[in-house]
């Protein structure tokens, strides 16, 4: 235990990072303090800026400073995909791969019952309502009016984001929207006698 109040605050601060424990915290904590202070005053102006400007996109939920996020504003982007999401995170990896010209949906979180998390925690009507807005008279849009023609869930591969992906899909389907999954299969380089079971599984009923 320290002698230093500021310092135990900063420690169980830096806790609440990800995968941070209790020795790792203590040892960056000890580190800013003892070696880098304008560095720590530095995360501490980034941290206090970003808080009190960093908000939610009016259209895809991801974290921006504008009232639209660079994305959904671009023109360029295909406007006729949606990707569904779980975190702004697997967005940017998404972006990453350059691969997607498209538009997002960001959840902001999966399904989980266990943890109190249902429908209306991650935005699902939100995200139905984007996807099939209604006319003024209340009534769902026809297929051929609507601006989004594709729906594709990339939400993660565990147990949750299966559920969260299900849900979705049934919703969507119910209301004449096409639904494709994010496709999984064995990684590019590797040897098949290394990969599990439950991988190669799944390469075998997504083959194509």
């Amino acid at each position: 235990m320290s002698d230093s109040n500021a310092l135990d605050g900063l420690t169980q601060a830096l806790r609440k990072l990800p995968g941070v424990g209790a020795k790792s915290a203590a040892r960056m904590a000890f580190h800013l303090l003892q070696h880098d202070k304008p560095g720590a005053l530095q995360i501490a102006r980034a941290l206090e800026h970003a808080v009190g400007s960093v908000k939610h996109c009016a259209l895809c939920n991801t974290l921006t400073e504008q009232d639209i996020c660079s994305t959904c504003a671009n023109p360029q982007r295909d406007r006729s995909q949606l990707c569904v999401v779980e975190t702004p995170a697997d967005q940017a990896a998404l972006e990453r791969t350059q691969a997607y010209r498209g538009l997002y949906f960001v959840l902001m979180g999966k399904l989980s019952p266990l943890d109190g998390v249902g429908p209306n925690d991650i935005g699902l009507q939100i995200l139905f309502d984007r996807v099939v807005p209604r006319n003024e008279r209340g009534e769902p849009l026809p297929a051929e009016s609507r601006e989004v023609q594709e729906v594709i869930l990339a939400t993660n591969f565990t147990a949750e984001g299966e559920a969260t992906a299900h849900v979705i899909a049934q919703a969507l389907k119910s209301r004449g929207v096409q639904v494709t999954r994010l496709a999984r299969g064995v990684p590019v380089g590797s040897e098949l006698e290394y990969v599990d079971l439950g991988t190669i599984a799944h390469a075998l009923v997504d083959r194509r």
